[in-house]
């Protein structure tokens, strides 16, 4: 990270962030607006409030890092994503709108290894969904994909 322009970063929540543009430039928004100079303001990201956006800098800036291996890339993104699902969620919207597709990646990864194996009124559970089916719709749909309840 041998850049030293900076980039300003507003959340949703009004708290200012500076960033270096090397970490800045994970996300493909920010690069295209840094590419297309509208990146000399604030950048307002209405999507994303300050306690995301502090992890996200995080994760940017351990990826921007060429000294790191991918060995060790692979530990910190273990690591990063085993957050309780509130956490996961919000990085999960922050890294879409940024369009961070190495950080989406890891966590829909994480979200499928949390589902996988799992019934649907499991799946319910873990992510507190209420189902509004009605017993005999419910019926109707294991029926009709008798397939996906094996």
């Amino acid at each position: 990270m041998t850049s030293e322009k900076k980039v300003t970063l507003k959340t949703s929540d009004g708290v200012l962030s500076e960033v270096e543009e090397a970490v800045a430039i994970q996300s493909q928004a920010l690069k295209h607006m840094i590419e297309d100079d509208c990146a000399s303001t604030t950048i307002p990201l209405t999507n994303v409030d300050s306690k995301t956006l502090v992890k996200v800098i995080e994760y940017c800036k351990r990826h921007a890092d060429e000294t790191i291996t991918s060995e060790d890339l692979k530990k910190f993104d273990s690591k990063f994503v085993d957050e309780d699902q509130t956490v996961l969620y919000d990085l999960l919207m922050a890294a879409n709108f940024l369009g961070i597709k190495d950080l989406l990646n890891i966590l829909c990864e994480k979200v499928a290894n949390m589902i996988k194996g799992k019934s649907p009124e499991e799946i319910r559970k873990i992510f507190n969904i209420k189902n509004d089916f009605t017993p005999e719709e419910e019926e109707e749909i294991r029926k009709k994909n008798a397939w996906a309840f094996e």
